[in-house]
C-alpha cells in the first residue's frame, strides 16, 4: 500500500454556516486530486471528547445512565464529556469521571482513540481505561446534565452490547475492544 500519496483534497473556499459553543458548521468548496469539485461538502466542529471505561477494584463497570434527546432515549453509557481547551485528554477523563460519577483514583491508560465519521466530523475521540477506581466523593453535574450511576458486572456490560442497547457507537467499540483484549 502506497501512503506517501495522501490525496488531500483543496479547499477553494470556506462560509460557517452557524457557530454556537455546541455546534459549529461550514460548507467547503472542495477540489479533489481528479480535479472535480464539489461547492457543497459541509463539515461539523467539534472539540475533542473524552469517554472512560472505569472498573471498580471490585470489577463493577461504573456506568451512567441518562436521557438523549436525539433518540429520545434514555440509556447506559460510559462517562463521557468534553476536552475543555487546552486540556490534556487524560485530565479531561479523569474531570469527566468526578465529575459525573464521584469516582477516581485507580490505573489509568489510553486505551484507543477513534472518530465518529472522519468524513464530516473534525474531532476525536479519546478513550481511557481506569482499573481500581473507587467512590472518593458525590457527583458534581452541571445544572445541564440529569445522570444517575450504575455499578454493573462484566456480564451486564456484555448484555447491554450483545442485545443493541448500547446506543453510542464510540462507547461500544472500546468495550467491545476490552471484552475482545481481555485476559
Amino acid at each position: 500500500m502506497n501512503n506517501t500519496d495522501d490525496r488531500k483534497w483543496e479547499i477553494l473556499s470556506t462560509e460557517y454556516l452557524i457557530r454556537r459553543p455546541w455546534l459549529t458548521a461550514r460548507r467547503d468548496h472542495v477540489k479533489l486530486p481528479t480535479g472535480a469539485e464539489n461547492p457543497e461538502y459541509y463539515i461539523l466542529e467539534y472539540p475533542d471528547w473524552v469517554n472512560v471505561i472505569a472498573i471498580t477494584r471490585e470489577g463493577r463497570f461504573v456506568m451512567v445512565r441518562q436521557y438523549r434527546h436525539g433518540l429520545q432515549e434514555t440509556l447506559m453509557e460510559l462517562c463521557a464529556g468534553v476536552c475543555e481547551a487546552g486540556e490534556d485528554p487524560m485530565e479531561s477523563a479523569r474531570r469527566e469521571l468526578y465529575e459525573e460519577t464521584g469516582y477516581g483514583g485507580g490505573h489509568w491508560q489510553r486505551w484507543m482513540t477513534i472518530s465518529a465519521n472522519p468524513g464530516t466530523i473534525t474531532n476525536l475521540t479519546h478513550c481511557f481505561l481506569a482499573t481500581d477506581v473507587e467512590r472518593v466523593s458525590t457527583q458534581h453535574l452541571e445544572e445541564t446534565e440529569d445522570l444517575t450511576v450504575h455499578l454493573l458486572t462484566e456480564e451486564e456490560v456484555r448484555a447491554l452490547l450483545e442485545q443493541d442497547e448500547m446506543k453510542q457507537a464510540l462507547m461500544a467499540a472500546p468495550l467491545w475492544k476490552y471484552l475482545a483484549t481481555k485476559r
